[in-house]
């Protein structure tokens, strides 16, 4: 059984740079999990749902009982060491296996960014009308767009539609604090709600990916 070293005392979800030097509360980290740590696990390293969730549910506990240790308010745990043995243990109870341990030590030892949560504007928008950047979008890169994913003009149309409100939308989440966790939940919902938008459109996952890696390349 590989050993696994205690997911609270290293391991940090992966989250934007900037969000990095944030002091998050364990209910926030706990939010940050599911949104980023949670798809790891399960496109990574085939965890279910259900077990990923576990994951999660043992990290939030064990954060909670280090931030009462660090206090000298925990009446079961008196030390980190201890704590960890728990910890270990309850792993062992949701029977994770030797890969699934491994899957969570390379997170830890992997850590970078996590898409759904990471801002990216463009600050062009706050002055640049919804008329005039659809015109540009259309003149530059509404060919390039259709060969690229292989769609016709409508469909073209209605995606640049959606990048338009999305860009609007982005840099109005940019004036949220960078230290207020609603940034971060505004970020994620902007974030599904274009890949419905997607999916209304009528492209499939492949196609979803291709256009959120073009309109990432063709900025205005």
């Amino acid at each position: 059984m590989i050993l696994c070293v205690l997911l609270f005392l290293g391991y940090t979800t992966a989250v934007t740079a900037q969000d990095a030097a944030v002091k998050r509360t364990p209910e926030e980290l706990k939010e940050l999990f599911g949104y980023c740590a949670k798809t790891d696990l399960m496109e990574k390293y085939k965890f279910t749902a259900e077990m990923a969730d576990k994951v999660g549910e043992i990290d939030y506990w064990a954060r909670l009982q280090q931030q009462s240790i660090d206090a000298n308010t925990n009446e079961t745990y008196a030390t980190a060491g201890e704590l960890q043995t728990e910890v270990i243990k309850r792993y062992k109870a949701i029977h994770l296996s030797d890969e699934q341990l491994k899957g969570l030590l390379d997170i830890e030892k992997n850590k970078g960014t996590c898409p759904a949560t990471e801002l990216v504007f463009n600050k062009k928008f706050d002055t640049l009308s919804t008329a005039r950047a659809l015109q540009l979008y259309k003149t530059l890169h509404r060919k390039p767009l259709i060969d690229k994913l292989g769609i016709n003009g409508r469909q073209a149309d209605m995606l640049f539609e959606i990048e338009v409100w999305k860009e609007k939308e982005a840099f109005d989440i940019s004036k949220i604090p960078e230290t207020d966790f609603n940034r971060i939940r505004r970020t994620v919902a902007m974030s599904h709600e274009r890949d419905r938008r997607f999916k209304v459109v009528g492209l499939s996952d492949e196609q979803i990916a291709k256009a959120v890696a073009f309109f990432n390349e063709k900025q205005l």
